[in-house]
């Protein structure tokens, strides 16, 4: 008896201990773990991420350039998703039954529990329709997005666009998730992080209809989102259409520098495209399009192409040498015209020449002559380069400006290594590289440099970095862009120079196509050689003479030579922007500009 009371307790108590096992358990579960409690929350519980609006972007005159407006994504729970009527949400937002179905899979695979986006960018309209009906699709809630909107046709290239974040970007920044966007190109890349604002959220409770009901806990943990900074550019919208407008039915550029501060006026590549056409949900057929067309009208050509600067390099070499003083302004040399060598003179005129008369003819021999001064006052050859190469990086060839775009070509300014590779060590004298005298050879510079080197002449020895933004609004732009870049040339050697400039514009053949009404502007026209077609049209000057406004740089491919294209598209937008308007006596060269199609190989050059 004994013996079964002690094993009936010890069996009672093993009852008791599991008991107290399950019942500890229990509530465990019940009252301490949150599981099950977030479980059921998340029944009647939604978050929705705000989207903060992008920041506006404005031209340096206050019109607004890019604005944001409404579009809503669908978004898909897979765990909470019912039996619904497939068809009439495939035929309510316009995609086909397969591609749904293939979209929620995919969803599926991403998560069950957690909601993704399934279809985006819905138009306003249909959205209103969809909101009424959503009570009909277990699973599925709307959220709101905004799209880019860009006012005109133009600058495409410089404002950029808007896309999807990639696997890199999820990698690179936490502050992004999947089916966010994010600047891609142009200043919508540089300035992101200022651009995209600071995304929030909002609680809700629904209902069993996945109706929202109120907000949870009365918004206690909701957060705003905040909208971005805005952008105040440099850009002069009324200037950058006029480029675009000149230089249509074109391969080229043109580039408008305000030389006192480095502020971009204008910066244009042809062909171009309308920036709408990477917004919304047909982005992606748009960019195949653009991809593919055989004009490139992606490439931009105002940063990326690299030409020779031909005849317009001659201004820096003249500068170089004064400086170093192998030449002075009262130094003479003598043309032989067309049978001089090693390299021909292409102009009539008087000899010998000094530096003012030499800029005005553009003057071969003279400045072959110029060039090898410079190298000759060396014990190498080598060593003349360098010291030569060294004044040329100075006005920002041969290197990144650093500017505020997400892309820019350094161009091409060869080291001695280059040339010793090539020759030998040594073995290579100022007639090997002549062609560097003239802008031609291995030089390579883009429009924006050859803008850029404008302004540092316009402002007699300094230039600050080119830049496109003027002002991110409450926060002023990056200091470094304010930095005064000085060319290391003395003031006084620019006055020279500068006169052969102006006499090249106001004694020219070409006088009523390059001319400027009431305008003293400096300038110096280039041809560059071209070996697979018809020679590149180029000119670079500023204006007006003292206290300049604006330095400007146009290519013209295949335009033949500089004064036939290039010099008047960029004489136009000279007037168009210092006197606001062309005055009737151009208003042919106006017409003759835009008329021009390059592009039709049966129209005369």
């Amino acid at each position: 008896m004994n013996k079964f009371s002690k094993r009936s307790y010890i069996i009672i108590g093993l009852f008791a201990l599991v008991g107290l096992i399950f019942i500890i358990g229990l509530f465990r579960l019940q009252m301490l773990d949150p599981t099950y409690k977030v479980f059921a929350t998340n029944n009647v519980l939604r978050e929705i991420v705000q989207y903060p609006a992008r920041g506006l972007i404005y031209d340096r005159n206050g019109n607004l350039l890019v604005h944001n407006k409404p579009s809503y994504d669908l978004m898909i729970t897979p765990r909470e998703v019912g039996v619904f009527d497939t068809l009439y949400l495939c035929n309510l937002l316009a995609i086909p039954k397969e591609d749904l179905e293939e979209r929620i899979e995919d969803a599926k695979k991403y998560s069950r529990y957690k909601p993704s986006i399934i279809v985006k960018q819905i138009a306003p309209e249909t959205y209103a329709i969809l909101q009424e009906k959503i009570y009909r699709f277990k699973g599925f809630h709307t959220q709101s997005r905004t799209l880019r909107e860009y006012n005109y046709p133009v600058a495409a290239h410089v404002l950029g666009y808007v896309g999807e974040v990639n696997s890199s970007d999820l990698e690179n920044d936490i502050y992004y998730s999947l089916g966010d966007y994010i600047g891609v190109s142009g200043i919508e890349k540089t300035y992101e992080e200022w651009l995209r604002g600071l995304k929030g959220k909002k609680k809700y409770l629904v209902d069993v209809h996945n109706r929202i009901q109120g907000s949870f806990l009365e918004g206690k943990e909701d957060s705003p989102a905040k909208v971005g900074n805005n952008l105040v550019t440099s850009i002069d919208i009324e200037l950058q259409m006029y480029a675009e407008q000149l230089l249509q039915n074109k391969r080229g550029s043109v580039v408008a520098i305000e030389p006192s501060t480095g502020e971009l006026l204008a910066i244009a590549s042809a062909p171009g495209y309308h920036p709408n056409l990477l917004v919304g949900r047909q982005r992606g057929t748009n960019y195949g399009l653009l991809l593919t067309d055989t004009l490139k009208p992606l490439f931009n050509r105002a940063l990326l192409s690299e030409y020779p600067p031909g005849s317009t390099f001659k201004v820096i070499n003249a500068l170089v040498a004064l400086e170093e003083q192998s030449i002075t302004e009262h130094t003479r040399f003598s043309c032989a015209g067309k049978g001089s060598s090693p390299i021909r003179c292409t102009h009539d005129h008087s000899s010998p020449l000094d530096v003012v008369t030499a800029i005005k003819e553009s003057c071969n021999p003279f400045l072959w002559n110029t060039y090898r001064s410079i190298l000759a006052k060396y014990p190498t050859t080598a060593e003349g380069y360098n010291a030569w190469r060294d004044h040329v990086l100075k006005f920002g060839i041969g290197k990144k400006l650093g500017m505020d775009v997400p892309v820019e070509s350094k161009g091409s300014l060869p080291e001695v290594s280059y040339y010793d590779n090539i020759y030998g060590k040594g073995r290579w004298r100022p007639l090997t590289v002549r062609s560097m005298a003239i802008g031609q050879g291995e030089l390579g510079v883009t429009p924006v440099q050859m803008a850029n080197f404008a302004a540092a002449i316009a402002n007699r020895g300094y230039y600050y970095t080119p830049h496109v933004v003027k002002e991110i609004k409450n926060l002023g732009i990056d200091s470094q862009l304010k930095e005064r870049h000085t060319v290391g040339i003395s003031a006084e050697h620019f006055e020279p120079v500068i006169s052969g400039m102006e006499m090249s514009v106001a004694m020219s053949a070409s006088g009523s196509l390059i001319k400027v009404p009431g305008v003293v502007m400096c300038g110096k026209t280039g041809t560059v050689q071209n070996n697979q077609g018809s020679d590149h049209s180029v000119f670079m000057a500023f204006a007006p003479k003292d206290n300049p406004k604006i330095a400007i740089s146009v290519y013209v491919e295949n335009g033949v030579w500089g004064a036939r294209y290039a010099a008047p598209i960029a004489s136009l937008l000279v007037e168009k922007y210092l006197n606001d308007s062309i005055t009737p006596n151009r208003e042919w060269v106006e017409t003759r500009m835009i008329d021009a199609n390059l592009l039709n190989p049966n129209q005369p050059k």
